[in-house]
């Protein structure tokens, strides 16, 4: 354990989705919401503490209703980046070679993006948030091994904001059983 302790840190947006006294044993930092905040975080955290893994943990919203719980994440997806009228895809960011990520073979699809969603955006996908995407990247760009894990808090529709304030804490009790167990903590 002292092993994995010293070379994994778990990145969250907010103290409220996952409490330090949750898992006292391991680093948690919070970035904060949103993409720009949890790029520089993660970068900090990096210089900070030189991981072998990063683990993000929060809450999403769900554009399948078949779809609820505590979910692993396998595909990244920057779904505000929209440079279609240049020619490109619907999430692709221009003259840049990392557009969608996968890190895992099992899991579900994450949209990232700046804003709340409260109705279906135009790119398909499983999941959507404000972070992972960006937190993905950082990983990948640096060569750290990455696992993400959602907790479906909302349907991502006109009720979203009620929703997610109501459920923003129900994911830390599944999160911590998956990672005590996974890691023998």
């Amino acid at each position: 354990m002292n092993k994995i302790k010293n070379k994994l840190i778990i990145l969250v947006a907010l103290e409220e989705e996952l409490p330090k006294s949750m898992l006292p044993e391991l680093i948690i930092e919070y970035t904060g919401v949103g993409k720009i905040n949890a790029t520089y975080r993660t970068l900090e955290a990096i210089q900070k503490y030189n991981p072998e893994i990063i683990i993000n943990f929060g809450t999403a919203g769900t554009l399948n209703k078949n779809i609820f719980g505590l979910n692993e994440i396998k595909i990244f997806i920057q779904r505000d980046m929209d440079a279609s009228k240049l020619g490109f895809n619907l999430g692709e960011t221009p003259f840049d070679n990392i557009s969608t990520i996968k890190f895992s073979e099992k899991g579900l699809s994450c949209g990232t993006g700046d804003n709340f969603v409260t109705e279906s955006p135009n790119i398909k996908t499983d999941l959507v948030d404000m972070e992972a995407y960006a937190i993905a990247k950082i990983c990948l760009i640096k060569k750290i091994d990455f696992k993400c894990f959602k907790y479906v808090s909302d349907k991502a529709d006109e009720n979203a904001g009620d929703t997610w304030k109501e459920n923003i804490n129900k994911g830390c009790l599944a999160f911590v059983e998956k990672i005590k167990s996974t890691y023998n903590i």
